[in-house]
């Protein structure tokens, strides 16, 4: 019994980071279930159950609160199940840890991007200007599918890595977009589980226990991405990045745990005067340009407009961003 009460707490903090900063729950959950000696294809099967749960409530309190760009979401879900299909069939047979430096270097590259774009800001707000290409989220959706159910969690680190890093679509419509779409490429994910491992191999009091933890936590979530201005929120995001993958990297790195914590205490420490910068920098901002309706520098937007992504926050000059 005290193992599923902290199995929920750890749902309830993994849902309110992935609520939040769109990714997550799956690394979060799966870690403490590795390391409490489940398989790991066992550990993401129970996480991807428990993710249908927490994903349905997340999409729907993201929805209600505008934070959804449903193209995104249509385009993303079925390629991501796909791949999650897929990567789940491959997890029951064949060990993830190969890949996992390549993928981890490729994030905290796109991490480090995500941090520059929004701390080279200035005084001045973030522009979100354009569509995302279907020609980038197909592919976007099937390698981030794939890589979610090989390592119980990548579908939030890749997809909102991709779409932060394109500059093209404001943070929190960001975060509700992958958080929408996930329920499902869990979903495909969760079907792959079932033909590889059998229901017998699924632990279900671990992933009932996940999904109540994130269920409860989840409209909370959506709240705080709804009202978290652009800079401060692609600021958290980006410093999560760097910070879970390179410990992702130090320890493939076998570098000694007298020098990971350190380490890892030191970025912790810069990604958080980088917040508390990001929050002053944006303060500083309203009181030059006027604060919008919702404190976000984004105005409010209404459930299911596919487009006011394209809307800006000031009439400042954009910023170059990326062709994606």
């Amino acid at each position: 019994m005290r193992t599923l009460i902290v199995l929920g707490l750890v749902g309830a903090i993994a849902q309110l980071i992935d609520g939040s900063l769109g990714m997550a729950y799956g690394v979060t959950s799966t870690t403490l279930l590795v390391a409490a000696g489940i398989a790991p294809s066992a550990a993401s099967a129970s996480v991807h159950f428990a993710e249908l749960g927490t994903t349905l409530a997340s999409g729907i309190s993201h929805h209600k609160l505008g934070n959804v760009d449903w193209r995104i979401v249509r385009t993303l879900a079925i390629p991501g199940a796909i791949g999650a299909f897929a990567g789940a069939t491959i997890l029951t047979n064949l060990p993830a840890d190969v890949a996992k430096p390549v993928v981890a270097g490729i994030l905290l590259a796109l991490g480090f991007y995500v941090l520059y774009r929004f701390l080279r800001l200035g005084g001045r707000r973030p522009q979100f200007t354009g569509h995302v290409r279907t020609a980038f989220l197909v592919p976007l959706g099937l390698v981030g599918g794939t890589l979610d159910s090989l390592g119980g969690g990548g579908w939030g680190p890749v997809g909102t890595t991709s779409l932060l890093s394109s500059g093209r679509v404001e943070p929190r419509k960001v975060v509700g977009s992958i958080d929408t779409s996930e329920f499902v490429v869990a979903a495909g994910g969760s079907l792959g589980f079932l033909v590889g491992l059998g229901a017998a191999g699924i632990n279900w009091g671990y992933a009932a226990a996940l999904l109540i933890g994130g269920v409860i936590v989840a409209p909370f979530a959506a709240w705080l991405v709804k009202h978290l201005p652009a800079r401060v929120l692609g600021t958290a995001a980006g410093g999560l990045i760097v910070v879970t993958n390179s410990r992702t990297l130090l320890l493939w790195a076998d570098v000694p745990s007298a020098f990971v914590t350190p380490i890892l205490l030191g970025l912790v420490a810069v990604w958080i005067s980088l917040i508390v910068w990001a929050v002053r920098a944006e303060r500083s901002s309203r009181a030059l340009h006027g604060s919008d309706a919702d404190g976000s520098g984004q105005g409010d937007s209404g459930p299911g407009d596919d487009d006011d992504e394209t809307r800006r926050s000031s009439a400042d000059a954009p910023l170059p961003t990326t062709t994606a």
